[in-house]
């Protein structure tokens, strides 16, 4: 699992910094988390393939989150698109999309499916044998949802050196193994699984929180994880402006880093007051040490 970075400032676009997108590569595709203004162009210079793009997460309709989305659906139109798109977002979206589809006249000729949040409660909005996402119920001036993406604990590795000692294992055994079964013999006696197999690849756990205000409630939703992206769009200096907009400061979101006991911790949504954004990073290490910021065209591995 891989985060990729598109956009990571608030609000207006600068020449060289863009609103809040990013990619989470899990296998081999590629999910969309929010879709700020230029979007497809930051796409298209990280080289990210249009076509892996299956689900869109948006985390709420304040427009430098999902301003570049009518754009990109338009481009997938354009060039050929035939496989479903999925789009997870606030009760809204669909209507203000379907609106400008409608004026526009523009015919959309692959199938693009809504599934319309608006639950306070935290849900899993999407389930595949692989992975699944949860929204994280954030407190923004508008309904808003974080989500985290939690791989699914993946089969025992056979340990083929131990397979070998015992012929009669045959390959028909070896999915049985894989699942976790132990192997019972013709006279009956039993070879405990962890005899046979390796354990699996440990399961790679990562979440989105953005835009809000402090929330310690949302720790039980991400304890542990090894990712966490929180937004921290003041310094602590500012941090009566960040309760009256209901943003975040780096303090703050290294603080719920730590009291999570997440492994990593990515700062981003960054206003456009401050021109030295390590200023974020130093200081949220006053409080939790393994973090860096967002920057455009960063990669992080999960």
């Amino acid at each position: 699992m891989k985060l990729h970075i598109l956009g990571c400032h608030s609000a207006t676009p600068r020449s060289t910094v863009f609103p809040s997108s990013q990619i989470v590569e899990t296998g081999n595709e590629l999910l969309l988390i929010d879709a700020g203004e230029g979007m497809q162009i930051q796409l298209r210079k990280y080289k990210h393939k249009f076509n892996k793009i299956q689900h869109i997460f948006i985390s709420h309709l304040h427009g430098d989150h999902f301003f570049g989305l009518v754009g990109f659906l338009s481009s997938l139109r354009l060039i050929g698109r035939e496989k479903p798109m999925h789009i997870y977002a606030p009760v809204g979206l669909k209507q203000i999309i379907e609106m400008i589809f409608k004026l526009t006249q523009t015919d959309i000729n692959y199938p693009l499916f809504y599934h319309e949040l608006s639950s306070p409660e935290s849900e899993i909005i999407l389930e595949t044998d692989k992975y699944h996402v949860k929204t994280i119920p954030l407190r923004h001036r508008i309904y808003t949802n974080g989500f985290l993406i939690q791989e699914k604990p993946a089969l025992r590795k056979l340990n083929i050196e131990a397979v070998k000692q015992y012929p009669e294992i045959e390959t028909w055994a070896y999915h049985n193994l894989k699942r976790g079964k132990d192997f019972v013999r013709e006279d009956g006696s039993i070879i405990p699984n962890e005899k046979l197999t390796l354990p699996p690849t440990p399961t790679k756990s990562y979440a989105y929180c953005s835009d809000t205000v402090y929330k310690p409630d949302i720790i039980p939703f991400i304890k542990g994880i090894d990712l966490l992206y929180h937004e921290a769009t003041f310094l602590e200096v500012h941090k009566d402006l960040a309760a009256k907009t209901k943003h975040s400061t780096a303090k703050q979101a290294a603080q719920i880093a730590k009291d999570a006991g997440v492994k990593f911790l990515v700062l981003g949504h960054f206003s456009s007051r401050y021109p030295d954004e390590s200023q974020f990073k130093k200081e949220a290490r006053e409080i939790f040490q393994n973090v860096d910021i967002a920057e455009e065209g960063k990669s992080f591995e999960v």
